[in-house]
């Protein structure tokens, strides 16, 4: 069974749970996209917050329309990759390959791509000067790595012997995935969690984001998380904006805007709108070895 394929990615991630994860993301695509993020939109809309989704582009190309209406919402689309494979189990071509053809598939789309997350936050040591080469603003996932996840504020890598242009935001480890898939958690426990990290980090004045795929956080069950979270977050000061916003206007002033005490930056992978998209993404794999 190849790495590539969607069973075999599985099956690395999950081990002998995959099957259980198999048939709990059947159960979760039930709920169709559509009604999922206007379940998101909603809540964000009550609390002026902003959200930001990296998307799989050979999904998005399926469904422009929903990518359309989260720009339309005033939300940010980020790359994710064409397809959603692990970027170290492929070449250095093929990463280039699958970034570059992301980057194509959105501008087709009218959509102007500024930030990326690699999928499942795998990075190669050579990824900061691919991003460099592509000209992007941002990067959600290389932070993940276990020296940058602890951090509160944006950083630079360091290419070809200078700071990047492109800014490094450290990703908390307590992803939806994490938290409602691996640990079991109740949404007042989801709940709790996320106010106990972003408490963390309020005093440092810094910055902290999430990984809340919207297959799971869009969820009715879950949106009361959500709602909890920018209360607390308000309460804090906190300011919840797209990531190229932020790290334009840090870049820029050294500090947030309306003077917000911190910022608080939620993110969402889009990897699938429907559960037979799994499968397709096998296919389209093909052209990126």
């Amino acid at each position: 069974m190849s790495d590539s394929s969607y069973i075999g990615q599985l099956g690395k991630k999950w081990g002998l749970q995959a099957p259980r994860q198999f048939y709990r993301m059947l159960k979760l695509h039930r709920t169709s996209f559509n009604t999922i993020l206007n379940n998101m939109f909603s809540v964000l809309d009550e609390f002026n917050a902003r959200f930001a989704f990296p998307t799989v582009a050979a999904i998005a190309k399926m469904n422009p329309d929903l990518i359309k209406q989260i720009e339309e919402e005033g939300h940010e689309v980020a790359s994710h990759g064409y397809n959603h494979i692990r970027y170290p189990t492929i070449s250095a071509q093929a990463r280039q390959t699958d970034l570059l053809l992301s980057l194509q598939v959105f501008r087709k789309l009218g959509v102007q791509i500024t930030g990326f997350r690699a999928p499942y936050d795998n990075y190669t040591d050579d990824m900061p000067v691919l991003l460099e080469h592509a000209g992007l603003v941002w990067d959600g996932g290389f932070g993940f790595r276990p020296q940058y996840r602890e951090m509160t504020h944006f950083f630079q890598m360091e290419v070809h012997g200078r700071m990047s242009s492109v800014t490094y935001i450290p990703l908390n480890v307590w992803s939806d995935d994490v938290m409602i898939d691996r640990k079991r958690m109740d949404p007042d426990s989801v709940s709790r969690v996320l106010k106990r990290e972003i408490v963390k980090v309020a005093p440092t004045g810094g910055v902290i984001m999430f990984d809340l795929h919207p297959i799971r956080i869009g969820q009715k069950k879950y949106l009361g998380c959500l709602e909890t979270l920018f209360e607390h977050a308000q309460s804090l000061e906190a300011w919840c904006t797209t990531p190229t916003e932020a790290v334009k206007y840090w870049n820029s002033h050294k500090k947030w805007k309306s003077d917000s005490k911190f910022c608080l930056l939620l993110t969402g992978d889009i990897d699938n709108w429907v559960f037979s998209d799994y499968l397709r993404r096998v296919l389209w794999r093909r052209g990126v070895r």
